[in-house]
């Protein structure tokens, strides 16, 4: 390697350590995914959700990692509230009924999603739309508790999405709103009230539906106030009963079953991991240029039998030796007999001619008239080329006809 080309490599390399450095010493994304899984920290999950329910409810709170349909099925006698979060909760049509069976026996049923299965809103007769905020710069959101019996007036912000979901439809005979959400426009402006949380009575229990499942995450409540809004969707539920808190209908991941997951979510793990691949691409780049070496074409042996075969043939031909040409043909076409056909080519008499010709498509006149040619040929001392040429091509027309390719 050049001069130029040792300056060029240490350049390319004090690069790429800069980058690195630059890379690694930049702060840590924030994970926005809402993944409401109980055991992330990250901003859209609901570590702190169960963290203080298990203070406040302690040995009432029940963690249930099986399919809803399962856990109905295996505890006959389940009492309480079964608690559902997540970005989209989809159940099917037996879950579904098996749920709701479960609920009105005198049981609630908490879902916090921002949309609901087809079945369930003819179940309870209502529809889900979007709120969209405006072009507005300053755009938040502001939810609040419509029961006047929280002390404060239950207004709380969240500015994180520009569009919100609420019930476009509902049962007003049997549904009571619980909140409302909208965005500001100015300053102490709202638009129309837009209900999306809201309680329905379900035979002997109920059924409370929440459009806004963010409210439950641990962004959400350590913001500002915004606790006091959860507390005030949870004061909904009995905590003197079982709360069985769901983890099957999760967007996120309660645990990773991958390794490189301790190495990429690790901030020096993964230099670490990156760097080792570089230093084996130069490795790579470098040393396999250094000591491979080109490897020979080997060419195969050819088959030279069939050259063999017809040099052998040419020397008797030309040197006049009808004869023996004419017995290695004879003899070569009673193995073929023997090998193809397995026959016996002793006794040439009337029941072998009647066998072959069974077996080789001929009559036996044929097959007859072929051997007495050659027993004729045997016997002479003397053949010509052209008493040669009419054996060979009998014998090949018998060949052709025993294996159907020529009539």
């Amino acid at each position: 390697m050049g001069k130029k080309g040792t300056l060029y490599s240490i350049i390319a390399l004090v690069t790429l350590a800069l980058l690195l450095l630059i890379q690694y010493s930049k702060p840590k994304e924030i994970n926005w995914f809402p993944s409401f899984v109980s055991q992330h920290k990250i901003p859209y999950g609901t570590y702190v959700l169960n963290d203080l329910m298990v203070q406040k409810y302690k040995e009432n709170l029940k963690q249930v990692t099986r399919p809803p349909y399962e856990e109905l099925q295996s505890h006959n006698d389940m009492q309480g509230t079964y608690f559902f979060v997540n970005d989209h909760v989809s159940f099917g049509e037996a879950e579904l009924n098996s749920l709701l069976d479960w609920t009105s026996r005198g049981n609630t049923l908490f879902i916090a999603s921002s949309s609901y299965d087809a079945e369930l809103k003819d179940t309870l007769n209502f529809e889900t739309s979007g709120l969209y905020a405006d072009f507005g710069e300053d755009q938040k959101q502001v939810h609040k508790l419509l029961n006047p019996a929280f002390t404060d007036d239950g207004s709380h912000t969240f500015n994180k999405d520009n569009f919100a979901t609420y019930f476009s439809e509902l049962d007003t005979i049997h549904a009571k709103v619980i909140a409302q959400v909208d965005y500001t426009l100015a300053v102490d402006s709202l638009q129309q009230n837009h209900f999306n949380v809201i309680k329905q009575e379900f035979g002997q229990g109920q059924i409370i539906l929440s459009a806004f499942p963010k409210a439950f995450t641990n962004y959400f409540i350590l913001k500002d106030d915004n606790k006091d809004y959860t507390a005030g969707l949870l004061s909904y539920i009995d905590g003197g009963q079982p709360i069985y808190m769901d983890n099957h209908y999760k967007s996120g991941k309660s645990f990773y079953t991958s390794p490189m997951y301790i190495f990429l979510n690790t901030k020096e793990f993964k230099w670490a991991y990156y760097i080792a691949l570089i230093g084996v691409l130069f490795y790579v780049l470098f040393e396999g240029k250094r000591k491979q070496r080109a490897i020979p074409v080997v060419v195969p042996l050819k088959n030279q039998t069939l050259a063999f075969t017809r040099t052998i043939a040419d020397m008797y031909y030309e040197k006049g030796e009808q004869k023996s040409i004419t017995e290695h043909k004879i003899a070569y076409f009673l193995e073929y007999i023997r090998s193809h056909y397995y026959l016996d080519t002793t006794n040439q008499d009337d029941v072998f001619f009647h066998n072959l010709a069974a077996r080789t498509n001929h009559s036996t006149e044929e097959v007859k008239d072929l051997f007495t040619m050659m027993e004729k040929l045997k016997a002479q001392t003397d053949i010509n080329n052209s008493d040669l040429i009419t054996l060979n091509t009998r014998i090949e027309k018998f060949k052709l006809k025993a294996d159907g390719k020529y009539p």
